[in-house]
C-alpha cells in the first residue's frame, strides 16, 4: 500500500511539474480584475512573463488596452507591481510558502473594451532556463538532458514532502475542527437539557398556582 502511494504521489507531482509549465490566455472587461494563484513552496524559483494581445496587429496597442499588474505574497507582500503597460515579466524566490497571486487590472473606458491577455507563469523546476544553462556551461547535450533528469528528481523529492507538510497540516486542523465541533455539540445539548428543564419548571409552577395539580 505505501509504494502504491508513493507511485501514485511521484505521478502526481509530474503531472504538476507539466501543469505549471503551460501557458493562458483569458479575457479581461475594463473595471474589472482578475486574478491568478498558484501555491509555491518556499525557496522555490518562479517566473512569470504577461503580454497584451494587440487587437489591431501592425499598430501600436491602444491606451485602452494598458495593464495594471500586481504580484503578492500570501501575506500580502509585493513582488511585482507596474501600470499602464502592455506587457512585462518578474522573477523571484519566494520567500513564504503558500498561494501567491497574480492580479490583472484595466482601468473603467466609456465605451468598455475587453482585453486579452497573454500570461505564462512557471515556478521550481519549470522556471530554470535551460537554455542559458547549456550556452553558459558549454556542456554537451547528454550532460545537459542529465542535469535536467537530476534536477526534476529533486524537485519531485522536494515537492513530495511539502506535499506531506500540507497533509499534515490539513490532518491537524481536521483534528482541532472535530475537536471544537464535539465541544459545541456538548455545549448544545447541554443548552437543550437546562431549557426543557426549565419549560419544565415553569410549567409545573403555572400549573400549581391554577391549582390544576
Amino acid at each position: 500500500m505505501y509504494v502504491s502511494n508513493f507511485f501514485i504521489k511521484v505521478i502526481f507531482c509530474i503531472g504538476m511539474l507539466s501543469r505549471i509549465g503551460e501557458s493562458m490566455r483569458f479575457d479581461l472587461n475594463s473595471g474589472q480584475t482578475k486574478c491568478i494563484t498558484e501555491d509555491i513552496k518556499s525557496n522555490a524559483m518562479t517566473v512569470g512573463k504577461y503580454s497584451v494581445v494587440n487587437p489591431n496587429e501592425g499598430y501600436p496597442v491602444p491606451d485602452t488596452h494598458k495593464l495594471t499588474v500586481k504580484v503578492t505574497s500570501p501575506y500580502g507582500n509585493f513582488y511585482h507591481h507596474t501600470d499602464h503597460v502592455e506587457s512585462g515579466n518578474y522573477a523571484f524566490t519566494a520567500a513564504e510558502a503558500g498561494d501567491y497571486n497574480a492580479c490583472f487590472w484595466v482601468p473603467v473606458h466609456n465605451p468598455p473594451v475587453s482585453v486579452t491577455v497573454e500570461f505564462d507563469w512557471k515556478t521550481g523546476f519549470a522556471a530554470k532556463d535551460w537554455s542559458k544553462v547549456a550556452k553558459k556551461g558549454q556542456v554537451e547535450m547528454m550532460e545537459l538532458e542529465l542535469k535536467k533528469l537530476a534536477d526534476a528528481v529533486s524537485s519531485i523529492h522536494d515537492e513530495m514532502f511539502y506535499l506531506r507538510e500540507r497533509e499534515d497540516e490539513m490532518q491537524k486542523l481536521n483534528i482541532e475542527t472535530n475537536s471544537r465541533m464535539a465541544s459545541l455539540g456538548v455545549l448544545s445539548l447541554v443548552v437543550c437539557l437546562s431549557v426543557a428543564a426549565l419549560q419544565l419548571w415553569h410549567l409545573k409552577t403555572f400549573f400549581e398556582r391554577k391549582k390544576l395539580l
